[in-house]
């Protein structure tokens, strides 16, 4: 089986990168999981999982020529299969991001679940990529109007090209939010479910100060709680693993941004 989920949203600042992870982290105490950075213009992953020494990256992948293959670009860290994205502005104008589709077809022949970080913003074919390329897209939120209207951006855009909606985690949630309020208009406005919300949290930002992903730096953080409630409300569904790689590789490329 794989399905393949792209992690998005409307603008940066989320936690799109420690919801990756988080999540990424709890699926793989069930299925085998493949975390992709595919934010190749602001990658960050890589210093979330400890690999911003990586010989090899996403990056070297996606450059015509380059002798690596992709099993070089990916590590085992923190129970799932990381395949990090280097951040060098040089080698993110050299990468060709319509080769992402057979990096992609590749990992599928040998995962349950992959998960791709996806950019932040919908301004370029590189960063549109990776929802088109997904099953279903996650859209991560903050529970403002604003962000609910950059989600919905996302969640446009994916439809247009037939990915589905599989639910929305409201993150960095202060107790003074009106969580409650902006939950209800999302369940209007988004497909899939409302997977949790997740309380803003120091432990977050101690975790990416130590190099690594929230679940393993503070497990028993009520961030951390929620994080494995939204892993465990992702209906993760079957799929022919040959079939799926076969459909990314003929995924067609977006022609409009």
């Amino acid at each position: 089986m794989v399905e393949a989920f792209a992690v998005a949203s409307g603008k940066g600042g989320t936690g799109k990168t420690t919801s990756t992870l988080a999540l990424g982290m709890a699926l793989a105490e069930t299925y085998d999981v493949t975390v992709i950075d595919a934010d190749t213009g602001m990658a960050n992953l890589l210093f979330h999982t400890g690999l911003d020494d990586a010989d090899v990256t996403l990056h070297d992948l996606l450059v015509e020529g380059h002798d690596a293959s992709v099993e070089d670009a990916v590590y085992d860290r923190f129970g799932m299969s990381v395949v990090p994205c280097g951040t060098s502005l040089a080698a993110f104008e050299a990468a060709d991001p319509a080769r992402l589709r057979e990096v992609v077809a590749e990992l599928a022949a040998d995962t349950d679940v992959l998960l791709l970080d996806s950019p932040a913003a919908l301004g370029s074919k590189s960063a549109v990529l990776p929802v088109v390329l997904a099953d279903r897209v996650v859209v991560v939120l903050q529970p403002t109007v604003p962000s609910l209207s950059d989600g919905l951006k996302v969640q446009e855009y994916a439809r247009s090209y037939g990915t589905e909606t599989a639910g929305v985690l409201f993150n960095r949630v202060r107790p003074d939010e009106d969580t409650e309020n902006i939950a209800e208009q999302a369940s209007r406005y988004f497909g899939g479910t409302t997977l949790a919300s997740v309380p803003e949290s120091d432990a977050v930002r101690a975790a990416r100060r130590a190099g690594e992903p929230l679940l393993a730096h503070a497990p028993e953080d009520p961030a951390a709680d929620a994080f494995y409630e939204a892993a465990a409300n992702l209906d993760v569904r079957d799929g022919d693993a040959a079939g799926v790689a076969d459909r990314f590789r003929s995924a067609v490329l977006p022609d409009r941004v």
